[in-house]
């Protein structure tokens, strides 16, 4: 197997051509047919050899560290001079803003683009010419961004040392999605540009009359030209993965393990050791190790994504793990200015010795990375659930009400002002996870101040040393949509080893609630057909090789007969029209086990609900259409909990009330039984309407009030399993 690396150097060190960096294989190729073409034309020689560099496997990048440069706005002429009446004297009427902020890096690393051949008869010669054809490069992006390039043929143990000896970051071509997307070149890439080209030439042409029916010309018309749009040229997306290089240090010494709520003192320590030794071997880069390793509150957004990540973990992965601090992990960013091999070296070794006079400790290159599993680092499957083991430090306008323990009962907070405290605080965390460029979709948010697990620590005690005021600490729970990877960092003080959640596995959803789009609504009166359609599409998901379905879903015994023993074990589902319009706005897939407080979940049951109702996208309901379905987060409306519960649909009664009996009093009595069937509180139930059908069959409305709030949600009745039932949580 042999390389072609080209290198590419550009004079400026600027990069105009976003959004993509590093600039991808498709305009590199771009760039070379430009450099080779005569006039309109491309040699012959040439074209063979661009059309076999088509036919190669997206190649390897090696970038040099960048970061985003100051934006410039600029104003040009917007093409529009009719507007002006064709005077090209008033051109400073229609002038528009145009936004300009490169990518910056250093000159002196180049970029290489590395593709891989088979030593085929003639492969070492074209690839040759490719080469020769890579002297002719002049720029790369736009049309200011001048560059030069020149070409190697190289064996794999040659090319391998150029990449590592190379000081920026390797982008690798991935076979999924996410990571950085780049066009890369496919077979007839150069046909459509040659065709492009053309387009180009002949996309103003003349009118020689006016429009055939009659009708009024447009603008266009009226100066006799109209504009064709010239042909896309053909490439392909590919997602280049391009990782954090994560080094795992072992924390040693006679002061270790590290106590849990001294964390950000032992982030500290390490990160100026780190950045005291670095300074002392680079004299003449305070600046660059200074943003690298030790940052500045007021660096902007590129700043902290090139800045090194230094995370304490603490042990974790069994209920008896007391949480100390015994690992630290170092995570480099694809554009830190310094090199991994540097930052390694800077940071094993011994600790400072602070102020404080602690017993020194060291770090020592970590032989068993196992613990990063624990966090959802690596191969190690993730979560949906995930929860912090140190509080996230969230925004000032987040923080709670400090309260003066002299006043206590004085300045104590109502309900009112909690709940208010805590919505802030879970729109922060929103936000705090778009800053950490989280893509995957929170569905709940929850902030508490108590740690979620035995051993943790209160949010109050990291404060202590730190200039994270207590009342900004909150300890956050998130359930994303889908599974999410770690390591999960959040808040303003990620970079101090604050903010560090690992995932919760094994935890299972039982209740997930879906959204119907705008665009495919299911009116309320056809809502049984909807739930028809919901449960054969789940028994079609749940259904094993031998087509067998479990009765979670079917409602059924392996038999055939219906799962009649008198406790539920089949799925709960419900439509909710909360805006009362007379539109399905949300479906809700319940657990027997949530609906009914007495039902116990099975071996795998948890486990199997959650991956079946997470896996409906999209329900096929006949009349109704093709309905898309999205995880949407549950509406408090439906999950409570809430003191108080009215009918959102009609209570049918489980039994006859029987002949010569009061039906409401009957009605009531068999509420009651149904509420202590499912194990809930005994409440106090109010009739707020009662309708009588055919063979003195009842249904009704009603209001539920408990003594202490219960969540739900909640389905009673004859037809609970079908949407009949469903009480609405009243929170006002």
């Amino acid at each position: 197997m042999l390389r072609l690396l080209l290198s590419v150097r550009l004079h400026d060190g600027r990069y105009h051509g976003r959004p993509d960096w590093p600039p991808s294989p498709a305009r590199l190729f771009q760039a070379l047919v430009a450099g080779a073409a005569q006039g309109d034309r491309v040699p012959h020689e040439d074209g063979y050899a661009f059309e076999w560099l088509e036919s190669l496997k997206p190649p390897l990048i090696a970038g040099p560290p960048a970061r985003a440069g100051q934006r410039l706005r600029n104003f040009v002429p917007n093409n529009d001079l009719d507007v002006v009446s064709g005077d090209p004297r008033r051109v400073g009427k229609i002038r528009a803003q145009k936004l300009v902020r490169p990518i910056v890096f250093g000159t002196e690393t180049p970029l290489l683009y590395v593709w891989a051949f088979d030593e085929a008869p003639g492969a070492r010669t074209t690839a040759q010419r490719i080469c020769a054809i890579a002297e002719l490069l002049y720029q790369l992006g736009r049309g200011v961004d001048m560059a030069w390039a020149w070409g190697e043929v190289l064996d794999d143990r040659e090319a391998e040392a150029r990449l590592a000896a190379h000081s920026g970051a390797l982008y690798r071509p991935g076979d999924g999605a996410g990571g950085t997307t780049l066009a890369v070149p496919l077979a007839g890439s150069l046909g459509s540009l040659i065709e492009r080209h053309k387009r180009m030439r002949v996309r103003f042409q003349r009118r020689s009359e006016l429009e055939p029916s009659g009708k009024e010309p447009d603008r266009a018309a009226a100066v006799g030209t109209i504009f064709v749009q010239p042909p896309r040229p053909r490439f392909r997306q590919v997602a280049y993965e391009c990782p954090p290089t994560r080094l795992l240090f072992d924390l040693t010494g006679e002061s270790t393990p590290w106590r849990l709520d001294r964390i950000v003192g032992l982030t500290e320590r390490v990160r100026d050791t780190a950045a005291q030794r670095l300074r002392g071997d680079r004299s003449g880069e305070a600046a660059k190790i200074r943003n690298a390793i030790v940052g500045h509150r007021d660096g902007d957004e590129a700043d902290k994504a090139a800045r090194a990540r230094i995370t304490p973990l603490p042990s974790i992965g069994h209920p008896h793990a007391d949480r100390a601090i015994r690992r630290v992990m170092v995570e480099i960013p694809p554009n830190c200015p310094l090199r991994a091999d540097d930052v390694e070296w800077a940071f094993s070794g011994p600790l400072l010795v602070s102020d404080r006079g602690e017993i020194p400790c060291e770090l020592v290159a970590a032989t068993d990375r196992g613990m990063l599993a624990h966090y959802g680092v690596g191969g190690a499957a993730s979560a949906c659930l995930w929860r912090t083991i140190t509080p996230a430090a969230l925004p000032q306008q987040a923080a709670r009400r400090r309260v003066d323990p002299s006043r206590m009962r004085e300045e104590a907070k109502g309900g009112a002002e909690r709940a208010e405290e805590e919505g802030k605080a879970v729109s922060a965390v929103v936000q705090a996870l778009r800053h950490a460029e989280v893509s995957t979709r929170p569905l709940t948010v929850h902030v508490q101040r108590e740690p979620f697990e035995a051993g943790g620590a209160r949010a109050e005690v990291f404060a202590a040393g730190t200039r994270f005021a207590k009342e900004r600490l909150w300890h956050v729970e998130i359930e994303f949509a889908e599974e999410a990877r770690g390591p999960l960092i959040l808040g303003d003080g990620r970079y101090l080893g604050l903010g560090l959640m690992a995932p919760v596995r094994g935890a299972s959803r039982d209740v997930v609630v879906f959204s119907l789009p705008a665009d495919a609504r299911v009116a309320v009166t056809d809502r049984e057909d909807l739930l028809r359609a919901v449960r054969r599409a789940l028994m079609a998901l749940s259904r094993d090789d031998q087509g067998n379905v479990p009765p979670l879903f079917s409602g059924h015994e392996a038999d055939g007969a219906p799962a009649s023993s008198g406790r539920h074990k089949h799925v709960f589902l419900a439509c909710a029209d909360l805006d009362r319009d007379g539109w399905v706005e949300k479906l809700v897939l319940a657990t027997p086990w949530a609906c009914d407080r007495s039902a116990q979940a099975g071996r795998g049951e948890h486990t199997e609900f959650d991956r079946v109702a997470t896996s409906l996208e999209v329900v096929r309901a006949g009349p109704l259409g093709v309905i898309p379905l999205r995880i949407s987060s549950p509406d408090q409306r439906l999950i409570g909990p809430a003191l108080t519960w009215e009918s959102h649909t009609d209570y049918r009664p489980t039994r006859h009330a029987g002949r010569g009996k009061d039906p409401g009093a009957a009605l009531l009595a068999d509420v009651a039984a149904e509420c202590e069937r499912r194990n809930l509180p005994r409440p106090e139930i109010q009739m707020l309407g009662l309708s009588l059908g055919p063979r003195e069959g009842a249904a009704a409305r009603l209001r539920l009030k408990f003594a202490l709030a219960v969540a739900g949600p909640i389905l009673l009745g004859r037809d609970s399993h079908r949407g009949g039932g469903l009480f609405e949580a009243i929170t006002r």
